[in-house]
């Protein structure tokens, strides 16, 4: 019996299942925001376009007047709101990937590194060479970016035709790039800093990583002065988004309860239940019985990590509701320009030649290169055809490429060239990563060891 209670209530079991669960939702998520991105474009390009533009630019006011009242649109609630969620996530996500995942060590965490640099860079200078000494060129981070969910949405769609390991190295090399872009929007597409809201979100951060120092566990504290955190970086100048980021950084890592605790703990509450009349006294009537079962129950939840159990909490919400809903209010935009406009746009041929081609160059050379350095090895399980497939996939901009065209541009006109050059790229690519991965026979672990040996 202690065997069974601690193979199910360790933290590193614990984490296996919410990286499975990552996984499995994203997955999911990514069919939900095709399917919202289909939607979002029939709203746009129907009869109903202006209720939907309307609805989108209502202002919604939340607070006190006059005192602290929060106004912004719906459109800004969703990418300056929600979105906060989405990168807290992805910050989460990256720390537990630095804990116990595909970046725990240097030669697992190398190959993903080198791609996603090599992911950035090279559609950022393909971008850039298109629009050199142009007013579009501060669109160069558009192409740089890979959207997780619809990537993992896309590699759903193939089954087992591709192994479990190129997924985990999708998901590494895709944290690794959403890190790069939050980077990238904190430095290059942030306005004018307001240097109070940042000295308030500085105190805020503070606190919460003495928190974190001390010891304190309580989630609802962390989330309290997490929104004090949000607030503040509103209206600091600098994009609300990071707040998420920096956030996700403070939340304790180590389990209010260790494993070897539980365990002993859970040993001397077994032998008190023992030592109750189990056979002739119900449940419902023995306090002492429900008084030990119930120690038992807020011991198992003490050994979950409170990353992980935040993680676990809000990965659902993203996969399902955030990401979906960015879609439903981002993707929709007037297809009005034809093919050859968007071809012929300095704008658009760096958008395109970015994400479709630059991301496949750039992720299969790095990692190439890394290799062959020495600094990292293929995975197990995969072929260099994996990886050219997974390089078209990340093409994928979506999300990501979506929100700093926001930032980007003013101009309606440009906006529009940059969503559907995107939408156009991320199409191109998808379809292009499923007839490579498609092709051949995926060889099993077992089979790729042997290779190796003979």
């Amino acid at each position: 019996m202690d065997r069974e209670v601690k193979k199910k209530s360790t933290p590193v079991s614990y984490m296996r299942e919410t990286a499975r669960k990552f996984l499995d939702r994203e997955t999911s998520g990514g069919l939900l925001l095709i399917f919202a991105t289909l939607v979002a474009l029939v709203l746009a390009n129907t009869g109903v376009a202006d209720i939907y533009h309307h609805y989108l630019t209502d202002e919604i006011v939340i607070g006190a007047p006059e005192h602290l009242e929060i106004s912004l649109s719906v459109e800004e609630w969703i990418n300056d709101g929600l979105m906060v969620i989405f990168f807290l996530v992805a910050g989460l996500e990256l720390k537990r990937e630095v804990m116990v995942g595909e970046l725990s060590d240097f030669k697992k965490a190398s190959m993903p590194i080198f791609a996603a640099l090599g992911g950035m860079f090279v559609p950022a200078i393909l971008f850039f060479l298109f629009n050199l000494n142009m007013p579009t060129v501060k669109g160069w981070g558009i192409p740089m970016a890979t959207d997780i969910a619809y990537s993992l949405g896309i590699l759903g769609l193939l089954g087992k035709r591709v192994p479990v390991q190129l997924k985990i190295f999708l998901v590494a090399l895709a944290i690794a790039d959403d890190i790069g872009a939050i980077l990238v929007i904190a430095i290059f597409y942030s306005s004018q800093i307001a240097w109070i809201n940042l000295l308030i979100a500085g105190g805020a951060l503070l606190i919460l990583a003495i928190l974190n120092k001390t010891g304190i566990k309580h989630l609802s504290l962390y989330i309290l002065l997490g929104i004090v955190l949000w607030l503040a970086f509103l209206d600091s100048g600098i994009h609300p988004t990071l707040a998420g980021v920096l956030f996700s950084l403070t939340i304790p890592v180590k389990p209010k309860l260790e494993s070897g605790d539980f365990q002993q703990r859970t040993k001397s509450h077994v032998e008190e239940l023992e030592k109750t009349d189990l056979v002739n006294t119900h449940l419902l009537t023995d306090k002492k019985q429900q008084n030990i079962l119930e120690t038992i129950r807020d011991d198992t939840k003490h050994t979950h990590p409170p990353l992980l159990r935040l993680e676990n909490a809000l990965t659902g919400f993203n996969a399902f509701f955030i990401i979906p809903v960015f879609a439903l209010a981002n993707a929709g935009v007037e297809l009005s320009l034809g093919i050859s406009e968007v071809l012929t746009s300095p704008l658009g041929l760096g958008i395109l030649t970015g994400l479709v081609l630059g991301k496949v160059c750039g992720i299969t050379a790095f990692s190439y290169l890394g290799v062959k350095m020495g600094f990292s090895r293929l995975p197990v399980g995969l072929s260099w055809r994996h990886i050219i497939g997974t390089g078209l996939i990340a093409g994928i901009g979506f999300t990501m490429s979506l929100f700093i065209t926001n930032l980007a541009f003013a101009d309606d006109n440009l906006v529009q060239v940059a969503k559907i050059s995107v939408l156009l790229a991320s199409l191109i690519a998808a379809i292009a990563g499923v007839l490579v991965l498609s092709m051949g026979k995926t060889r099993s672990i077992e089979q790729q060891e042997l290779g190796e040996v003979v």
